[in-house]
């Protein structure tokens, strides 16, 4: 129903953005909500896919275009719904991501949260070149923000996404002994962690 929506950039929460559009706010579920940092009160334009349950309406956002194509692909593969689509892609690893799925390593694959033996073995066989849309290469447009600050937006993420006290503890040190300008690379430093 729609492809995006632009309006400004009220609030940044560990999985969601609000969007004000023409005094409508929108909330909308991020797998990196803390990409937009550098935009907040901003006018910003976030691709959306509109998905709808027996129970609830939910808005899901994405950076660009092939954010959200990699989205709608990973949510075709049976045993993947959108919140375990948004976890993958919260991973920020699109090149493990395809190389896991092209060499057949569904070891890797169930280290994604929400993906079991069963579901990987899915992927693989879904997915099997047919991720080549996808840039491997991120690029990063966020502002420099304190290391305290990027650290507690990083743990807050974490614990938003569904990781264990246990699981955000045995990462949390090795992130306070690193510098990160953003809470972005933060999190992609905690997954690789929380990954291995």
């Amino acid at each position: 129903m729609f492809e995006f929506i632009e309006g400004t950039l009220e609030h940044i929460y560990p999985n969601y953005i609000v969007i004000n559009a023409q005094g409508i706010g929108y909330l909308i579920w991020c797998a990196n909500p803390f990409y937009w940092e550098e935009k907040l009160q901003q006018t910003i334009r976030c691709y959306v896919e509109q998905v709808v349950r027996e129970n609830t309406m939910d808005l899901y956002g994405f950076k660009d275009h092939e954010e959200k194509q990699l989205f709608l692909t990973l949510n075709r593969v049976s045993g993947i719904g959108p919140k375990s689509a948004m976890s993958i892609l919260a991973a920020n690893d699109n090149e493990g991501l395809i190389q896991a799925i092209e060499n057949k390593d569904s070891k890797y694959l169930t280290k994604f949260p929400g993906v079991g033996k069963k579901t990987a073995s899915q992927m693989i066989l879904d997915l099997s070149g047919k991720l080549d849309f996808v840039t491997t290469t991120e690029e990063s447009t966020l502002k420099v923000a304190s290391s305290n600050k990027v650290l507690e937006d990083t743990i807050e993420a974490l614990e938003g996404l569904g990781y264990s006290k246990r699981e955000i503890n045995r990462v949390e040190k090795q992130l306070a002994t690193q510098h990160f300008e953003t809470t972005q690379q933060a999190l992609s430093f905690a997954f690789k962690l929380l990954l291995n």
